[in-house]
């Protein structure tokens, strides 16, 4: 049995990212975080690979937070500001890296466990799966997961959950904007790859330019975010893809993207 925390696997265009520590319901240990930080560097810089899923080798849990008996065995200021300063490291490379970061999400998904959900672009859930903030039930409050989840849906919500540590189940963490969607547990994998399959079919170029826009515009006023914007656009215009995709579009033709 393979006992590394966390392996990844290409097929094709993408990358599946799998959290291996299913007797700790992956919970996010140095040692986890530390492998995550190297797989992601690693992908971020390879483009070959155009999207990238992360899933959980255990059906019960996607990830269950920060490793509580790790954190207890190392009661030192020092140590903790460490720790959830590589957390949010791997959470913002998430973010940064330019492929699009798709969560497949079964079982539960808690604290900084919710947080690595919020912080990846998109996530499709099965319907059994359920999500929670519950630091606060231990005494200690989610501050770093509030992060990404206050970036994910609406500050009542966000608040309610962060201050009842309560769980909420996939249906409404869709409605909330957490995940994308919730499909029945057997559909799950094909829900998953399609959305993989459409992004792949889009010129890479224009995947990479629009992930990266997007989230700095999100941090702009409205007049700086239109200016940025427009920039953005004007130079992914000069892009050769970008010019056989709009010839394809105007022959009525499938597009030939060459993958720059």
């Amino acid at each position: 049995m393979d006992t590394t925390p966390v392996f990844c696997k290409e097929e094709g265009a993408q990358c599946i990212l799998t959290l291996n520590r299913p007797q700790q319901f992956n919970a996010l240990s140095e040692e986890v975080l530390d492998a995550l930080q190297t797989t992601l560097n690693a992908v971020a810089n390879d483009r070959s690979i155009r999207v990238l899923m992360i899933e959980s080798a255990s059906e019960k849990a996607f990830c269950a937070g920060h490793d509580l008996k790790q954190m207890r065995a190392n009661p030192d200021k020092a140590y903790y500001q460490k720790l959830f300063s590589r957390c949010a490291k791997v959470m913002q490379t998430l973010v940064n890296m330019p492929q699009p970061v798709i969560a497949k999400v079964q079982g539960v998904a808690t604290a900084a466990g919710c947080q690595l959900v919020a912080s990846c672009d998109m996530a499709i859930a099965d319907t059994q799966a359920r999500f929670a903030v519950s630091g606060i039930n231990v005494g200690l409050f989610c501050a770093t997961p509030s992060v990404a989840l206050s970036r994910n849906i609406s500050r009542k919500r966000a608040f309610e959950m962060l201050f009842t540590g309560d769980f909420i189940n996939a249906k409404q963490a869709a409605e909330y904007g957490l995940i994308n969607r919730a499909v029945e547990p057997e559909k799950l994998d094909a829900e998953v790859q399609t959305l993989v399959d459409k992004i792949l079919q889009k010129a890479p170029v224009a995947v990479r330019t629009g992930k990266s826009m997007f989230y700095k515009q999100l941090e702009q006023g409205l007049n700086h975010a239109y200016n940025f914007a427009g920039e953005v656009m004007a130079c992914n215009m000069m892009a050769e893809d970008t010019g056989e995709g709009i010839d394809a579009f105007i022959e009525k033709r499938p597009p030939d993207f060459k993958g720059q």
